[in-house]
């Protein structure tokens, strides 16, 4: 067996708990380059978490976890289906390029084929390159533009 096989065997994706709270907090503090406000952060993961709609998994070595995703399920007029659409995706940089994020998407799939979804979608910024690259690796197609506008307060 080489390393990177038992590497890939230690690997388990799991759904998200309460008690992944604080990493998946800085992985999206990461993800943004931002940091988010913590209090509505954690109201928002939990109102999530208790959302059937809403799956949270995390990829976990060991008892630490390395990386996650989400994703908001939604039935779809124009789809004529259930459709799910990645929101984050997250692989801690000194373990990224051993397939977690591979194994992530992976098992959403899985989810998706398991649930009868029509379509995974994912956005993502322009200037994320090498996460577009990912995402082409992993049998996803440029078919959209998004818009986005910033609602004013």
């Amino acid at each position: 067996m080489t390393p990177q096989s038992t590497f890939d065997n230690a690997i388990q994706i799991r759904p998200a708990s309460l008690a992944d709270e604080a990493i998946v907090y800085d992985f999206l503090c990461a993800l943004e380059e931002t940091t988010l406000d913590q209090t509505t952060f954690n109201t928002i993961y939990r109102q999530n978490l208790a959302n059937s709609s809403i799956h949270y998994l995390v990829a976990e070595q060991y008892g630490e976890v390395l990386g996650f995703v989400s994703c908001h399920v939604q039935y779809l007029l124009h789809h004529g289906g259930k459709v799910g659409e990645i929101q984050e995706l997250y692989v801690r940089p000194d373990v990224r390029n051993q397939r977690i994020g591979q194994k992530l998407v992976a098992a959403l799939n899985a989810l998706a084929i398991r649930e009868n979804f029509v379509n995974l979608e994912v956005t993502t910024n322009q200037k994320r390159l090498d996460t577009i690259r990912f995402y082409e690796r992993e049998s996803f197609k440029k078919t959209h533009i998004k818009l986005v506008k910033t609602i004013q307060h």
